[in-house]
């Protein structure tokens, strides 16, 4: 069994920054990639980024490119998503997620994918 945990989530204005964190726990923990995916009121999950664990080949959605960084600190378990000039589009509720299966890049964005997920985390981006 795996427990992810998210936090760093919270309130700000248009242009703003937030760094979300996710924590990993549990004897079976033993990634292959980590991810982040976002959830919207009335809208569906839609991936934001993804690391592979041991390499650190990174993946993002294009609506987020150039605005996210994800990354990951393999002695602590844990990946973050450092956000800046967040738009109000950005609110969701934040998911982070793992897989332990080798997969093919187009896989990572994929929510079916992932074995494994957190809580989530809200995000909220006033104009």
């Amino acid at each position: 069994q795996v427990q992810l945990v998210e936090s760093g989530g919270g309130s700000v204005q248009a242009g703003g920054s937030l760094r979300l964190s996710c924590a990993a726990s549990g004897r079976t923990f033993s990634p292959y990639a980590m991810g982040w995916f976002r959830q919207a009121p009335g809208k569906e999950r839609e991936f934001v980024a993804a690391i592979t664990w041991s390499a650190g080949i990174t993946y993002y959605a294009d609506s987020v490119k150039g605005r996210v960084t994800i990354s990951r600190d393999n002695a602590k378990n844990t990946v973050e998503l450092q956000m800046n000039s967040l738009k109000p589009e950005d609110t969701a509720v934040y998911y982070c997620a793992v897989t332990s299966t080798r997969r093919v890049a187009a896989d990572l964005s994929r929510d079916s994918r992932y074995d494994y997920w957190g809580q989530g985390t809200q995000v909220t981006v006033s104009s």
